[in-house]
């Protein structure tokens, strides 16, 4: 991600250099407003503004003293880093994992699978095989070198995770009498109208007078192409534009081959339908091709883990006190499934991956400084619904091959498989990726009526489809979830500025790490990245640093 710091004016100004600096910088802004951060993105990577991920490879760690043991609190991908990295160093470590199973939110749900909410509402997951939901993430962006070198390293397979499908919809219950419009009509009628009136703007000199009068004209061809305007910088019905929005009849062969060209909607109509808004997620530099995912899974990643550090792992292990010493650290836990007396694991050091949402709740003896910045983390309110269906009518009647549909009902999005294509079984849609108080509205009724809401808001999508295919679904409501009590970590820029520095700092023998200790929150890379900075540091003060 970017923001407006990256953007440097460059050396100081020379005589004659002024005006070509300033034009950067305008057409920067002007990009970015009206095309999107992806090309902005790629702007400033020309420029040379942009950077890439901060992630340089797993630590380097040399042997530490003979002996010199590690106690890792949580068998996510932050925890799971460590205790690898750790081990093939030469520390002796143990994790206590509060669940069954390795991965935290790195998880998969399968025909089988049960799980009991906060309340006790207790779902059973009746997928058939091959069918499944991430209820958690679910995408590797290219550019995060951390979790895919993890993934690569533990010989997980990986497959394309289709963000953007221009032939998938985008919905507006008040807008184009409550029908969904297909995604590549909209972006193409907001780009068009927005470049038209752009290249109006230049030919008057009225955008920016300190934007030179090459640049002007590098800009206008680039908008006509960008557009699809015509040759006078019009955005009307025709081939260029209906090869963006699609023709209502396309080319053919033979006699009675000549395409019906699709008729644009008008800037008013664009505008006040608000299905504008989005098309915007797909150009953040998350979202930004090329993306993964794993055959069968998000879970798969955790899954290997699990397999190659089975002898490190204590599962169902609630840790109920966390204390240190000058000698180490003692986590005393109980039976997560049964209770019982409890008991204690110790060691000279500890990373504790617990989510702040937890461990906010624990006795542990840190700084105040420490303790406020646990505090201090909000997490979001998040719900995911899969719906199996007994046909995969989106692509046999609508040919929508994976990606996501949008839409301003509470479901807000809709998910389509992005494996199997054309495949004549089931499959399992995302049918709702739910956030803030939409997702708390979701989660004030049972998970049945949850899913019967998701089956309401996507028959409005999916006309006539929706119910009659629907044979079972899951409803995960994240802060509802015992061990994790929220989605994910959700800095404001106020909290990160009085907390941050605090959480991640190494409290004595305790070092945090996750998600939450990162910037990239909600992203399986930021507990990438958090963790291999925490076992850097962590290690350096072993061995004396």
């Amino acid at each position: 991600m970017t923001d407006s710091s990256a953007i440097k004016g460059g050396q100081p100004n020379e005589p004659g250099t002024a005006e070509k600096s300033v034009s950067r910088r305008s057409l920067l802004r002007i990009i970015g407003t009206l095309a999107g951060s992806t090309a902005m993105y790629s702007a400033m990577t020309e420029m040379g503004f942009a950077q890439e991920s901060g992630y340089a490879g797993p630590p380097k760690l040399s042997a530490p003293p003979p002996g010199t043991s590690v106690l890792i609190l949580g068998a996510g991908i932050a925890g799971m880093v460590a205790a690898l990295e750790l081990r093939d160093a030469g520390y002796k470590v143990q994790i206590l994992e509060y669940q069954s199973r390795p991965g935290g939110r790195n998880w998969s749900l399968y025909g089988g699978d049960s799980f009991v909410e906060l309340g006790g509402a207790k779902q059973e997951v009746k997928f058939d095989p091959g069918q499944y939901l991430n209820p958690g993430p679910s995408r590797l962006p290219y550019h995060h070198y951390g979790i895919l070198h993890y993934a690569d390293r533990l010989n997980v397979a990986v497959e394309p995770f289709t963000q953007v499908n221009y032939n998938a919809y985008v919905h507006n219950t008040e807008a184009n009498g409550g029908k969904p419009k297909r995604y590549r009509e909209v972006q193409a009628d907001f780009h068009g109208h927005v470049a038209e009136l752009l290249g109006k703007s230049i030919k008057q000199s009225a955008l920016d007078q300190d934007v030179t009068k090459e640049d002007r004209e590098i800009l206008l061809e680039a908008l006509r192409g960008w557009g699809a305007l015509d040759n006078n910088m019009k955005y009307v019905k025709g081939r260029a534009t209906s090869n963006r929005r699609g023709p209502v009849v396309d080319d053919g062969g033979g006699v009675n081959s000549l395409p019906t060209y699709s008729e644009p909607d008008t800037l008013s109509t664009v505008l006040n339908s608000n299905m504008w808004r989005s098309i915007g997620e797909s150009h953040e530099y998350e979202m930004q091709t090329s993306i993964f995912q794993p055959k069968g899974g998000m879970g798969q990643i955790g899954v290997a883990f699990g397999r190659e550090l089975a002898a490190l792992i204590k599962y169902n292990c609630k840790v109920i006190d966390i204390h240190q010493d000058d000698h180490g650290v003692t986590a005393t836990y109980v039976d997560s499934r049964t209770g019982g007396p409890p008991r204690k694991a110790s060691a000279d050091w500890c990373i504790c991956t617990i989510p702040a949402t937890i461990l906010s709740q624990l006795p542990m003896n840190v700084s105040a400084k420490k303790k406020a910045a646990i505090n201090g983390v909000k997490y979001t309110a998040r719900v995911r619904i899969g719906l199996q269906m007994k046909r995969r009518f989106w692509e046999r009647d609508e040919r929508i091959y994976g990606g996501l549909t949008y839409t301003n009902q509470p479901n807000a999005v809709i998910g389509y498989p992005m494996s199997d294509y054309f495949s004549k079984g089931k499959g399992t849609l995302l049918g709702a990726d739910v956030f803030g108080m939409d997702a708390l509205n979701f989660t004030a009724k049972p998970p049945e009526q949850r899913i019967a809401d998701a089956l309401e808001y996507g028959e409005k999508i999916h006309p006539g489809q929706y119910k009659s295919n629907y044979e079972c679904g899951v409803a995960i409501a994240w802060h509802r979830v015992p061990w994790m009590l929220g989605g994910n970590s959700n800095w404001s820029e106020d909290d990160r500025a009085v907390y941050y520095d605090d959480l991640c700092a190494l409290d004595g023998r305790i070092v945090l790490a996750g998600e939450h200790a990162s910037r990239i929150p909600g992203w399986q890379e930021g507990a990438v990245t958090s963790v291999t900075d925490a076992i850097t540091r962590l290690h350096a003060k072993v061995m004396g640093g």
